[in-house]
């Protein structure tokens, strides 16, 4: 079972006070993966966002049978599977668990309902979430400026 400590500790809601964490509680739920477990594939309806308790998960694509790429990790207290807050998406990517990890799920559609009752509740989360996006867009951004600068036909023209 799911405890107003427990969502304390994800950032998304750790200054949320017990009245708005109160109408988020119904609608988790904890569950447990072991090292290695997927807990959503590349293309799989996305439905649930989650919440990394313990644990750490990476976040892959495959470009190949043979080759995965990590495009980040989630540590404790940070969520993911965003995606489930668009209707109708599907999942960009893998969460593979590096090692066993207790994860708070939540439907998608229920947190949304909660936010379109509750806009308090809807603002602090989204301004949360857009600011985290902002990081990880920067980060990926500085990620393939690097990459490209690197490239062999671009070097030479950066260096002409």
């Amino acid at each position: 079972m799911v405890s107003f400590d427990d969502l304390r500790k994800i950032s998304a809601f750790a200054d949320m006070d017990e009245t708005h964490l109160g109408r988020l509680l119904p609608f988790t739920q904890l569950q447990i993966f072991g090292d290695r477990a997927v807990i959503y594939s590349e293309g799989q309806r996305a439905e649930y966002f989650y919440m990394l308790l313990k644990g750490k998960v990476l976040l892959e694509v495959e470009v190949s049978e043979a080759i995965n790429i990590s495009l980040g990790s989630i540590k404790p207290g940070y969520s993911f599977g965003w995606s489930a807050l668009l209707p109708g998406s599907k999942h960009t990517s893998f969460a593979v668990c590096v090692e066993p990890c207790e994860v708070i799920t939540m439907p998608g559609e229920k947190l949304l309902e909660v936010m379109e009752q509750d806009h308090v509740l809807g603002h602090r989360f989204m301004e949360f979430m857009a600011t985290v996006l902002k990081h990880r867009l920067e980060r990926r951004t500085n990620q393939f400026l690097k990459t490209l600068k690197t490239h062999p036909e671009i070097e030479k023209l950066i260096s002409e």
